[in-house]
């Protein structure tokens, strides 16, 4: 990525137990905390070397298979789309995760390897035991006790997770092998130029540039998101925290490579996604005239993006409904309306 010369802040000195969770979040940017988990068994078999981190895998796993993705050498470990965009450029498959990492062990010293890859798998239920054995951060701040983490793996050679967001806060330990993430804060998403919402490579929309090539000619604004851009380099041991919502491009640069990452949110379970928000106001609002979607903009602005009390605010509170306080039974009852309209 020449075109970014911002360097991810990066902090030193930051023991196990003391990661500043507080700093974190009202910071709001992304931030790497150095070698705060050198010292888990898992990253110092991977120092040692791939086979012995793959061992230490080994011993957890009880047998459940894993999806595992693949692509040709061409693809250069970009798992994307085809050129037509008429489908995806690897093969997904259900597996056993030993005979995955002996197709990666056969390939580790292939200047061109096959592209290997496993993402975003629960730790719990594919390799229980793993982190009790050390392999595990201290998430000992109280939003945590509300908000559980979900904890994921993410196995393979060099592979390249294209441009993308997620709706909750991340950290991510770089566990084995070298990782770079590439950042973006969210105003960008136009000059990062997104793809279609369905299919995708993994779940989430993905920035059509091609981050080792970038066309300037058909993404002239990707220059402005250069401009924005940040990278951050991880060695094992290094973990990298960034809020919901940034896109991220993720390239694993080791012959093999183990990152594990905790997402969490901070909003109450009850509330619905967004993104159903999102695809609802493509069904409702985007192709209206613009007069009207410019008097909608000001609606969701007075009771959406502005101070959640204001527009109940001048309501006796027995009289406000869904504009009071959101719970879980008005979000229930929400819910229920909803459906009702939407099925009519």
């Amino acid at each position: 990525m020449a075109g970014i010369t911002r360097r991810t802040e990066v902090l030193t000195g930051v023991s196990a137990d003391a990661i500043p969770f507080d700093t974190l979040m009202e910071g709001q940017r992304p931030v790497v905390l150095k070698g705060v988990a050198r010292d888990w068994p898992l990253v110092r078999d991977g120092l040692n070397s791939p086979r012995a981190a793959m061992d230490h895998l080994r011993r957890f796993y009880q047998g459940r298979p894993v999806t595992a993705y693949t692509g040709a050498p061409e693809i250069g470990g970009r798992f994307f789309y085809r050129e037509d965009m008429g489908g995806l450029n690897f093969s997904a498959a259900r597996t056993d995760l030993g005979a995955f990492l002996d197709a990666v062990a056969a390939h580790l010293d292939d200047p061109a390897p096959p592209c290997f890859y496993i993402g975003s798998t629960d730790l719990g239920l594919y390799l229980p035991g793993l982190r009790e054995a050390g392999n595990e951060l201290m998430l000992n701040h109280s939003m945590f006790a509300a908000y559980p983490p979900l904890a994921s793996i993410w196995i393979g050679n060099r592979t390249t997770a294209t441009c993308h967001f997620d709706m909750s806060h991340n950290i991510a330990v770089c566990v084995a092998g070298r990782r770079r993430f590439t950042l973006f804060p969210p105003d960008q998403v136009e000059n990062l130029y997104p793809g279609p919402l369905e299919p995708t490579p993994g779940g989430q929309v993905v920035s059509l540039v091609d981050f080792r090539d970038p066309d300037y000619d058909r993404f002239p604004g990707f220059r402005a998101a250069e401009s924005a851009g940040q990278v951050a380099e991880m060695e094992p041991g290094d973990i990298l925290f960034y809020p919901a919502l940034w896109w991220h491009h993720v390239e694993a640069l080791g012959p093999f490579n183990i990152l594990i990452n905790y997402w969490w949110n901070t909003s109450p379970a009850f509330m619905d996604t967004p993104m159903n928000t999102l695809l609802h106001g493509l069904l409702s609002l985007r192709d209206r005239p613009e007069p009207e979607k410019a008097a909608w903009k000001a609606l969701f602005d007075y009771y959406i993006f502005g101070p959640s009390e204001r527009a109940g605010a001048h309501i006796p509170e027995t009289a406000r409904g869904a504009l009071g306080t959101l719970d879980e039974m008005t979000a229930r009852r929400l819910r229920a309306q909803l459906l009702q309209k939407l099925n009519r």
